[in-house]
């Protein structure tokens, strides 16, 4: 959730990145857009080169979706849906990854808002077959 007190912190173009909170001590957290803490308490110009450093291109990688009696499931997000609201929810949808084919179908599968940990980056060598 996005409690009232996150700044949100936007690209030059106007395009949303994320939010850089308060922290103990006159520290700044950067949120990304997943709603997750994109590094450790910075001064604020730090942490506002964190969020542009990262920007949105990080959402375009494979993620892998880990499951509890299944391997973990290559996905590709495809939207990210930050709450409107400090009480309303957001959503996170992926799908499984088709490696670019048309033809393939695929799985939506939508997950709260912030991320679940369960959605992580895929690592190096990992998941290099179709997992559809």
């Amino acid at each position: 959730m996005i409690a009232e007190d996150w700044t949100p912190h936007r690209r030059d173009d106007g395009e949303l990145v994320g939010w850089i909170r308060p922290a103990p001590g006159a520290l700044w957290v950067p949120v990304d857009l997943l709603g997750r803490e994109a590094s450790v308490p910075l001064e604020w110009l730090d942490a506002e080169a964190v969020l542009e450093g990262r920007g949105l291109g990080f959402l375009a990688d494979v993620w892998m979706l880990e499951r509890p009696d299944a391997p973990p499931l290559r996905v590709r997000i495809a939207e990210v849906t930050p709450p409107p609201a400090p009480a309303a929810a957001g959503r996170v949808v992926v799908h499984t990854d088709d490696f670019g084919a048309i033809d393939v179908p695929f799985t939506r599968i939508e997950l709260e808002w912030p991320a679940p940990s369960r959605l992580r980056p895929r690592r190096r060598g990992e998941a290099t077959e179709f997992s559809g």
